[in-house]
């Protein structure tokens, strides 16, 4: 079938909830992805910041080949091997206590907000707990996750959400402090917001939320499932600056392409939360899922991953920062790591449609945002090569 009749074939039987680029992706290799027709795509999106390791990473895929062998999926009633040992190195790597798999980063959001108010009510035996997310944030599609994202045009079709929600915004502790009650239970918050266009939480801002939320045994809640993962250069944002909060969330790279995600906790929150009975999932932590966890986290280590984010993501920052000054329509350069965003005074869909035609991928954080998610492998020349195409891009729309 010709990549028209694949396109229109979707058309008739997909729901149409997305907007979707006239491609149909067939492979991938390294840090490029290619068309059924054959054509080459250096990716720049990574599946949405999912697919950390590249494609066809041959340990990865025989490491999910061998599992798919052995068992792929047993239920919570019994204990499997690989769950077992992904939690153990997660709770090396975040220091944190608690671990429970999902199938996504809003299953993971559903969780902890079910944990936070658990927590609240075993202090006090109330249900009207209150929770502060912050402005323009995206926290998931599902009415829980839903609730807390503080983007209204994605809430607005589907109020009333889950009700005793507040918003303040990023970096304004005052904020924040305004919408403080009695009831407020956690908290929530991405540490580098992405859909709402990569905005980095302040190590100033953070610190003074962590020290309001333990002062007033308020639990702190850090959305990890795009800027975690060692995207910005640790394992997880908030390690950057020390800041541990009381749950958090990962997804996305936590899998590098299987569907897994997992909410983590203390053990303060752990022992007086959720309890037997309290939250379940059939698919999530299943041997299939966790394998994928233990031998993404192996590969980490052994490839130096977060090493290589820290030294392309100073040049990444570079080299757009040189973009940006020589483009007047660029506004700023926001992000951290190997997770940035050109903001633009117009919207960029015609520079990302110019650079899928001319073999990139990109995609945006809002309208006026380019936003840059390349697997964690990505080399220098890869950006090199990135800029290039930008480059012919903004030529094309100047």
């Amino acid at each position: 079938m010709s990549m028209r009749s694949y396109i229109d074939e979707a058309e008739s039987a997909l729901l149409h909830t997305y907007n979707r680029y006239p491609v149909v992706l067939d492979k991938g290799d390294g840090v490029s992805l290619y068309d059924i027709e054959g054509k080459r795509y250096l990716d720049f999106v990574s599946g949405i910041g999912v697919f950390a390791l590249g494609y066809h990473n041959e340990e990865y895929n025989d490491a999910l080949k061998a599992q798919i062998d052995k068992l792929l999926h047993t239920s919570n009633y019994y204990y499997n091997v690989p769950a077992i040992e992904a939690a153990k190195k997660l709770k090396e790597i975040s220091g944190m206590d608690r671990v429970f798999f999902t199938n996504s980063g809003a299953e993971a959001v559903e969780g902890v907000i079910k944990a936070a108010r658990k927590y609240a009510y075993l202090k006090d035996g109330k249900t009207d707990h209150e929770i502060i997310a912050m402005n323009h944030s995206f926290h998931g599609r599902t009415m829980g996750a839903l609730s807390v994202t503080g983007t209204p045009k994605y809430r607005e079709a589907f109020e009333p959400g889950i009700g005793n929600i507040r918003f303040a915004d990023l970096n304004d502790f005052d904020s924040v402090l305004s919408q403080i009650t009695d009831k407020t239970c956690a908290v929530l918050m991405e540490t580098v917001q992405g859909e709402g266009g990569i905005h980095p939480a302040s190590e100033e801002f953070l610190r003074s939320v962590k020290a309001l939320c333990e002062e007033r045994d308020i639990l702190l809640i850090l959305d990890e499932i795009q800027c975690g993962m060692g995207r910005t250069g640790e394992y997880f944002a908030w390690q950057r600056y020390g800041v541990k909060p009381d749950m958090m969330t990962s997804a996305k790279a936590l899998g590098c392409g299987v569907p897994v995600g997992a909410f983590l906790m203390t053990e303060k929150v752990g022992a007086h939360s959720l309890q037997a009975g309290d939250h379940g999932t059939t698919y999530g932590g299943n041997p299939f899922a966790c394998a994928a966890i233990v031998k993404v986290l192996e590969l980490f280590e052994k490839n130096g991953v977060l090493d290589n984010v820290k030294r392309v993501g100073a040049y990444l920052e570079q080299r757009l920062d040189s973009f940006a000054k020589a483009h007047p329509e660029v506004k700023e350069r926001r992000g951290t790591g190997l997770m940035q965003g050109l903001e633009f005074d117009r919207p960029v869909a015609p520079y990302i449609n110019a650079a899928l035609e001319k073999g990139l991928i990109l995609i945006n954080a809002g309208q006026n945002v380019i936003r840059f998610l390349p697997p964690l492998v990505t080399g220098e020349e890869h950006v090199d090569e990135m800029i290039g195409i930008l480059e012919a891009c903004a030529a094309q729309n100047n």
